[in-house]
């Protein structure tokens, strides 16, 4: 019998999960910067 091993690459559950858990911490992470700095990540970045 062939052996089949689930990927951890592509579209997969396991992927997806990661992505919205990381998605999540970034935007977090912006916030939070935005509110002690008093500033919008543009501003940040010198774009405006």
């Amino acid at each position: 019998m062939e052996n089949q091993q689930k990927s951890k690459f592509g579209f997969t559950e396991f992927a997806e999960t990661w992505n919205g858990r990381l998605a999540m911490l970034g935007l977090t992470i912006g916030l939070a910067t935005e509110l002690m700095t008093g500033q919008g990540i543009l501003s940040q970045l010198g774009l405006m």
